[in-house]
């Protein structure tokens, strides 16, 4: 495959910082721009980073790297780079305002944000479950009038640690799932060390997250018609998020009732045999093994078990039946890695392989 020229749009941020580090030796995507809000352009992006979040160094390739300005030199990237990721901080109408623009300049997106995954004809993609949804991108170019330019989005953090664990259980028929996700503090872009009163302490509400975490799953279970993504209706699903003192690694406490209850050993099958699109393509990222079932009723754990391949896998434990519901697991993600910036890199890989940068 031939090397994509690839622009990081927020790379001063923290999914922006895990992104470089991701990019920094791929073999499909070469890294040649980077841009970031009018404060940071101009500057070397050693000095532009107010604060390096990553344990691994500022690769040496970007040090002295000049930061562009997202909005004023869009022109400049659209017409030089294949494709950009971005992953932004700002409110999410200038969001979907600047993905926009950067489509219809031709330069596809593929985006860790938020902001267009409810636009209808914007795939919202977990690349092992719903890739068939890339399909709805001639819709999109249709509408915006584009040839090459186009939005693709990864779907939030959260749902990483237990939609891929609901998803090869849809056979039998789910009819509900209840699910409290324990979210780790680098999901809201913070350490230990920016956000203190995490300490000794639980927050039990993060804005958006629970909507998100009930809705956004119907919408890759959907499917498409007229050129739009319809979600599905069903499974009920409904969710509590809580901040947890925890550096990396989204946990879920998951429920689920189904029309035709299957036995343990035919969920741990259904998972042990579970394999998508990027396991099939042998996609750089890609896990080998998409879900690992732990056997020790201590795990999973965010600390021991977050980086199962290389962060790209989703483990799970405790499979057990329930009183209320028909069974209950835990699931685990790591949530900047599966959750953000490597999920989003997974993404552009299918869409690299699929041809949809030619």
């Amino acid at each position: 495959m031939k090397k994509f020229n690839v622009g990081v749009i927020g790379a001063t941020g923290m999914v922006g910082q895990r992104f470089l580090l991701l990019l920094e030796n791929h073999p499909y995507f070469n890294v040649t721009h980077l841009a970031a809000s009018a404060n940071s352009a101009g500057k070397k992006y050693k000095d532009a980073v107010k604060k390096w979040n990553m344990s691994a160094p500022i690769p040496e390739k970007f040090a002295n790297a000049v930061v562009l300005d997202a909005e004023k030199d869009m022109q400049k990237i659209a017409a030089e780079a294949d494709f950009c990721f971005c992953a932004v901080n700002m409110n999410k109408e200038d969001i979907r305002a600047l993905e926009c623009a950067y489509a219809k300049a031709e330069c596809p997106i593929v985006s860790n944000n938020s902001a267009h995954r409810f636009t209808p004809d914007v795939p919202m993609v977990i690349p092992e479950i719903n890739d068939g949804h890339l399909e709805v991108i001639a819709a999109q170019k249709a509408r915006l009038g584009t040839k090459r330019g186009f939005i693709a989005v990864k779907s939030n953090c959260s749902l990483q640690s237990y939609v891929p664990l609901l998803h090869p259980l849809k056979k039998f028929g789910i009819r509900s799932a209840a699910v409290c996700t324990y979210q780790a503090i680098s999901g809201a872009g913070k350490t230990f060390e920016t956000m203190p009163e995490i300490c000794d302490n639980v927050i039990p509400y993060i804005g958006g997250e629970e909507e998100k975490s009930q809705l956004e799953p119907l919408k890759i279970w959907g499917e498409i018609k007229g050129g739009e993504i319809v979600p599905a209706t069903a499974p009920v699903i409904t969710a509590q998020c809580l901040r947890v003192p925890v550096s990396d690694g989204h946990t879920a406490a998951c429920f689920v009732s189904f029309e035709n209850k299957p036995t343990k050993e035919e969920i741990l099958k259904a998972w042990e045999d579970f394999s998508g699109e990027p396991q099939k393509l042998g996609l750089p990222s890609a896990p080998k093994k998409f879900i690992h079932y732990l056997r020790d009723d201590n795990r999973p754990q965010p600390a021991l078990d977050r980086n199962i391949e290389n962060g790209m896998a989703v483990s799970a434990g405790r499979l057990r039946e329930d009183g209320l519901f028909d069974y209950k697991f835990i699931g685990l993600s790591h949530n900047t890695l599966r959750g953000a910036a490597g999920g989003a890199v997974l993404l552009a890989e299918l869409l690299a392989a699929k041809g949809y940068f030619g």
